[in-house]
């Protein structure tokens, strides 16, 4: 059963990253998961749990795939340049899934608010991380560097950027960790 769950998410994902929030319903997300009509709503009975499911699987598949931030400034910003390339390339879907999900919480409290609880647990991970590096303030050196990962990656998504990460997010770094 924790298999077709699974494979509801990853279909809503899917179907919210290729055609937008107008695509979302639980009958489309039966279709492209290949279940049977109703199965979405045994697992998720409104489009509200089935959109805080989303969120759920877009933090949980990518949480779970990155692996700890290094100690070292340089590998810390090619691990983040890694992670801004892969959440741009074989990832492009979720994250045009979540850009989605940014914009339905502007007009969604409570979507809101399941966005906003989840972001914590990536900033937890680059605080801590910026914190080893010898960051005075860890959280304000994780809203900065969080601040110029986002804004690369909505411009590699938006508009195609395919230039090299890296630059800007040793910016980033050097002024979080300058004294």
């Amino acid at each position: 059963m924790a298999r077709t769950r699974e494979l509801v998410v990853e279909a809503a994902i899917a179907l919210l990253g290729e055609e937008g929030m107008r695509s979302f319903t639980h009958r489309r997300v039966d279709r492209r998961a290949g279940l049977p009509e109703g199965s979405t709503s045994n697992y998720f009975r409104t489009r509200e749990a089935l959109l805080a499911g989303v969120v759920d699987g877009i933090v949980a598949s990518e949480l779970d795939a990155a692996e700890p931030l290094p100690a070292d400034p340089d590998a810390f910003v090619d691990a983040l340049a890694g992670m801004v390339e892969f959440i741009t390339g074989p990832r492009r879907t979720h994250t045009i899934a979540r850009h989605a999900l940014f914009l339905e919480a502007s007009h969604d409290p409570e979507l809101s608010a399941k966005l906003s609880s989840s972001r914590e647990r990536y900033v937890a991970v680059v605080s801590d991380a910026v914190a080893r590096l010898g960051a005075r303030d860890p959280d304000a050196a994780a809203a900065a560097v969080m601040s110029v990962c986002e804004g690369l990656i909505l411009h590699r998504i938006a508009r195609g950027d395919t230039s090299d990460p890296r630059p800007a997010i040793a910016v980033a770094i050097r002024g979080a960790l300058a004294d």
